[in-house]
């Protein structure tokens, strides 16, 4: 007897209603409770006992020895007119799926949106460009992925945004036309050939790699002095010298501690501050991608569905909540979706 049986039939809801007209999304995904509904008739009930045995059979074991031995309970997922025999572990990516659709499978609607509108690409590089690897030295993107990125940048302005610094993201991509944002967006180059917020009190031009001369926007520059200065106190006791720097704070990346200064900045304001150096801020002809993996690009997709300005792209193999639109499972589709782009851009001008 299946002591699971007794559990409610699970029922597929519509997340809350997200006004999306703006990106010609419906303001409901394509499917219903009643078609998603699961019908209990087919599940033999167990009266509810009173309590005192099952809590025994729970204290001896003896019904998580029986859980564990039975093979994984099924469930017939009906939705599209299809029906599909699913584990739990199924079920909750395909009802995730469901809710942040495939980038690639979703390529069609997407470009449609696009048409005549400016688009501009912002990419995180761990995990999205790169694999991820215990080592972050070797987190080397492919040539193909670079080629990739290249080609996009020759028809949408693209920037990477990294929780890198600047000189490091740069070495690892080496690609010159590309804006790069460094320390989740605090540290920002550009093209010395576009516009790069001139009159900006923290933007300056320097000399960047291969003797070039870049712009840079540097919105916590005053405080670079007191975050070098106690580095190396810093690197030792973290947790305890902090308390006494009430300008700095402590955040937690992926596998490392992150010190920063306490300012109100993040890769969601590094796209706003990116947006309005291009002209593409304020205009409903624009649609900016953003394409990422880590919790830090949250901020980035919150700025892009806060009044549907654009999509944000999840790049995760597995369920997790989020503020993007879409999903991609890892860098390979990543690469086939700025691919896609290229594709689709390369066939709208020829139409012209």
């Amino acid at each position: 007897m299946d002591l699971k049986s007794n559990q409610a039939s699970p029922v597929l809801t519509d997340p809350a209603p997200i006004n999306k007209s703006r990106l010609g999304i419906p303001s409901r995904l394509p499917y219903t409770q009643q078609a998603a509904s699961f019908s209990s008739s087919k599940y033999m009930t167990i009266p509810r006992k009173k309590p005192g045995k099952l809590d025994d059979v729970r204290s001896n074991g003896w019904l998580d020895a029986m859980k564990s031995s039975s093979p994984p309970r099924k469930k017939l997922i009906k939705d599209f007119n299809f029906e599909v025999a699913s584990d739990d572990a199924d079920f909750a990516h395909f009802s995730w799926m469901l809710k942040y659709p495939s980038a690639l499978n979703s390529f069609e609607k997407i470009s449609n949106y696009a048409k005549n509108k400016k688009m501009a690409i912002f990419l995180d590089y761990d995990g999205t460009l790169s694999p991820i690897v215990d080592d972050p030295d070797r987190a080397i993107m492919s040539n193909e992925m670079r080629s990739a990125v290249r080609n996009v940048a020759k028809y949408f302005p693209t920037a990477i945004i990294s929780g890198r610094s600047r000189d490091k993201v740069y070495n690892l991509v080496e690609l010159t036309e590309l804006y790069y944002a460094g320390s989740h967006g605090m540290d920002i180059m550009g093209p010395l050939s576009r516009t790069l917020a001139d009159d900006h009190p923290n933007c300056i031009k320097s000399n960047g790699q291969q003797g070039k001369e870049v712009k840079l926007f540097q919105p916590a520059q005053e405080f670079l002095p007191l975050i070098d200065e106690n580095w190396p106190i810093i690197a030792q006791c973290v947790h305890d010298v902090l308390k006494g720097y009430p300008r700095l704070r402590l955040t937690h990346g992926r596998k490392v501690l992150e010190v920063r200064p306490v300012i109100d900045w993040n890769k969601g304001k590094a796209v706003e501050f990116l947006l309005e150096s291009l002209g593409l801020s304020n205009r409903n002809d624009v649609l900016p991608i953003y394409i990422g993996d880590d919790r830090t690009d949250e901020d980035a997709f919150k700025v892009l569905r806060e009044d549907n300005r654009g999509y944000g792209i999840l790049v995760s193999s597995v369920p997790k909540e989020t503020n993007a639109f879409y999903s991609l499972k890892n860098p390979e589709e990543v690469m086939k979706f700025l691919n896609s782009l290229v594709t689709w851009k390369q066939q709208e001008e020829s139409e012209c």
